[in-house]
């Protein structure tokens, strides 16, 4: 199966855009790809072991949070996996801004 890495976790899989892992579920895929790249771990799991909040996980166009199985959803050889990163930050409109003077 192929996992899609972000820019910024490139650093960690040797700049590869796509890694090539073997697993029967996400959880399984996501564990071979820590495995084949270790210092992946801290980025996508916290130090319990649990999927970080802020990362996004896809099964071909799915998010993993809302399928019934999550994690633990069976796999193809053939399936794709795409991980992004949430980004937040930016400023509402009644968020006043001090450095530009905006309102």
């Amino acid at each position: 199966m192929q996992i899609h890495i972000p820019t910024p976790l490139r650093a960690y899989t040797d700049k590869q855009e796509t890694v090539t892992v073997e697993g029967a579920t996400v959880e399984a895929a996501l564990q071979a790809l820590v495995t084949k790249y270790p210092a992946m771990k801290a980025n996508l799991y916290t130090p319990e072991g649990k999927l970080r909040s802020f990362v996004n996980v896809y099964l071909n166009d799915e998010d993993v949070r809302y399928l019934p199985e999550k994690e633990a959803t069976a796999v193809q050889s053939g399936d794709e996996l795409t991980i992004i990163p949430s980004i937040a930050g930016g400023l509402s409109a009644e968020q006043p801004d001090s450095t530009y003077g905006r309102k």
